[in-house]
């Protein structure tokens, strides 16, 4: 009897040591992060994806957004709510509150101040051999002749962010020139919203499957 129990414990520490580690990955962000785990969300499509080509056991998918967040949010929260989980990689996925609301509440986030705040953000998941993946935000309202709002400053603030991912060395997925050219294509009534929104910023079923989609191919290439 103690020849099998002796047995069961050597064959389980042999599969413990066996096992592949779970690549831990955090979507952190804003109301658009915190949606994502919801039932049709993208993190929950990226996990569904995940386990239909059959990688659930080599991926851990873990959603840290908050509703409203900014950029400095990010940095405030992220040793709790980020570096605390001991992640393998980070998707970066903020800037739409940074720019929107400026408009709506006066209380965005000037340029100068998103780079540094982004470029602290990037340096404490360096700090710690994180793997880091820059993403820029998606769209707020979705005309396609450069009519809506905040166009100008959200293509400041993605062209912020592109820099950052060369000084860096960082893989970025475009969200905006994603969304804009899928836009060109897909909203010839020029609507604000509807394709991949449901109100010009949150995602619609498409513009979830869209962004996971992306997200996807480049955690599997990592």
């Amino acid at each position: 009897m103690k020849k099998i129990t002796s047995l069961i414990i050597l064959a389980t520490m042999v599969l413990a040591f066996t096992s592949p580690k779970k690549t831990k990955v955090i979507f952190f962000g804003d109301s658009i992060t915190q949606a994502g785990v919801n039932p049709g969300g993208y993190i929950m499509r990226i996990d569904s994806m995940c386990a239909k080509e059959g990688l659930k056991e080599n991926f851990e998918f873990t959603g840290a957004g908050i509703g409203g967040n900014k950029i400095y949010d990010l940095y405030l929260r992220m040793e709790e709510d980020v570096l605390a989980k001991n992640p393998d990689m980070v998707f970066i996925y903020v800037g739409v509150n940074d720019v929107w609301h400026k408009a709506t509440s006066g209380t965005g986030t000037d340029a100068d101040k998103f780079e540094k705040f982004y470029a602290a953000v990037i340096k404490k998941l360096n700090d710690k051999n994180i793997k880091v993946v820059l993403c820029t935000p998606a769209t707020i309202g979705e005309k396609n002749d450069f009519s809506n709002q905040q166009d100008g400053d959200l293509n400041q603030y993605s062209k912020i962010i592109r820099g950052l991912a060369v000084k860096n060395n960082l893989p970025v997925v475009d969200l905006r020139k994603i969304f804009f050219e899928y836009n060109l294509k897909n909203n010839p009534e020029n609507k604000t919203k509807g394709i991949l929104t449901t109100d010009g910023v949150h995602l619609n079923a498409a513009g979830n499957q869209l962004v996971a989609d992306e997200m996807w191919k480049l955690i599997k290439g990592n």
